[in-house]
């Protein structure tokens, strides 16, 4: 399928052929609704084992080299959550009884060690997720004052080791957030315009469209750019983590060796290079030149920060930004793929004004983007219908808690 070719591409052979170590263990990413399988496909790429897609989630088991490199180069997930462990959980008492048996917390939490709990999912008598996250706090820091005689603080914002239960089918699962903080954050999209698309949701978006780089992308809605930037960062080989901090590196099992191998192998993928004056003949990972990623935006303060996140990201030369209104849109010579995140109605524009829009799209591309491919993530099917075309695929896409559909059409 094209979502699983598109992410094995750019990724060392050595990633997606990297066996099971004995000390493997179970792993789960949250992943953006709808994204799953390519979730999948990235991670086993990237090396996983044992990849099983859930309902807005990946199960895998990794060691730690591969563990570090899911958060260096995984472009889809939210976070990865290391399992420490899964215990039966029918009562408040089983549930602050398994968690002081879950782990070595002499090694994991020692009293300097700040910590916070978040949990997901009910129990019998665990209904809501404060009261969860409360008794697993409880039973921690009772636990601390049993063998230390004082405990550790609760740290909301910055913890050293980040906590994560799940409750359900009268089961518990406790896991280490590794992420410190979702991964969608890139770092560079300080800038955003008034309703920004996630950018490991781009990303997904991007993969499913099967582009691979060889044929020009474009957005004559690329708003901030989130969906041309993610395009470039991945055809480039851009690894989204290599330049932030995770909450892993405070672990106790944390290997800065290891570690360090990874992120240089991570940086070795980046195509893009530390000059930004000379793109021309840029390649992908198999040598083929980078086909034109063009953007168009009507509102020159919208493009401002579109060509500022370009910038932060680190492929402003690969991208070619344009001031103008969708309406005018000339695209490179094709055939190519459109992407485009037209506003829905539910955050911004009136409907009028947005049925004239999606008829004026519609109109477009029919008459200038003939052998192309658009997708088109639509939030709206009152609006959708404007276009006047039919779409050969539908993908169920959440997008900040709007249900979407991706919706792909062929012009002929």
């Amino acid at each position: 399928m094209a979502p699983r070719r598109l992410v094995q591409v750019g990724i060392p052979e050595q990633f997606q052929a990297a066996p099971a170590r004995a000390e493997s263990f179970a792993c789960i990413a949250a992943v953006p609704s709808g994204l799953e399988e390519s979730a999948a496909a990235e991670l086993a790429a990237l090396g996983a084992q044992a990849v099983r897609p859930l309902r807005r989630a990946v199960a895998l088991e990794a060691d730690l080299a591969c563990f570090y490199r899911l958060h260096l180069c995984a472009r889809l997930p939210f976070r990865i959550l290391r399992q420490l462990a899964r215990f039966p959980c029918r009562s408040r008492q089983d549930l602050y009884a398994g968690v002081q048996q879950a782990a070595d917390w002499q090694r994991w939490l020692p009293p300097e060690t700040r910590f916070r709990v978040d949990s997901t999912g009910t129990a019998p008598g665990l209904s809501h997720s404060h009261y969860s996250a409360l008794e697993v706090k409880n039973a921690l820091v009772d636990w601390q004052r049993q063998h230390w005689g004082e405990r550790s603080s609760v740290d909301l914002e910055d913890p050293d080791l980040a906590l994560h239960l799940h409750l359900g089918g009268e089961g518990a699962v406790l896991s280490l957030d590794g992420s410190g903080g979702s991964l969608h954050r890139r770092g560079y999209r300080a800038a955003m315009g008034l309703a920004p698309l996630k950018e490991n949701l781009a990303a997904g978006l991007v993969a499913l469209t099967g582009w691979d780089g060889s044929v020009p992308l474009a957005d004559p809605l690329c708003g901030s750019g989130t969906l041309l930037i993610e395009a470039a960062c991945w055809a480039l080989g851009r690894a989204p983590g290599v330049g932030r901090s995770f909450g892993f590196e405070r672990w106790p099992d944390f290997d800065p060796l290891l570690w360090q191998q990874e992120r240089q192998a991570a940086l070795a993928l980046d195509r893009c290079g530390q000059e930004q004056a000379a793109w021309e003949g840029r390649s992908l990972a198999d040598g083929r030149p980078l086909a034109p990623i063009v953007g168009l935006e009507q509102e020159p303060a919208v493009l401002e920060q579109a060509k500022s996140n370009c910038q932060a990201a680190g492929v402003a030369g690969a991208i070619e930004l344009q001031l103008g209104d969708c309406r005018d849109f000339q695209p490179p010579p094709g055939p190519g793929i459109l992407v485009c995140n037209p506003p829905y109605g539910e955050r911004l524009g009136q409907k009028d004004e947005l049925e004239a829009l999606y008829a004026d799209l519609g109109a477009m591309v029919k008459q200038r983007c003939s052998g192309w491919t658009l997708w088109l993530l639509s939030g709206n099917p009152e609006l959708t219908g404007a276009l006047r075309m039919k779409a050969s695929r539908r993908v169920p896409i959440n997008n900040g808690g709007i249900d979407c559909r991706w919706l792909k059409y062929e012009l002929r």
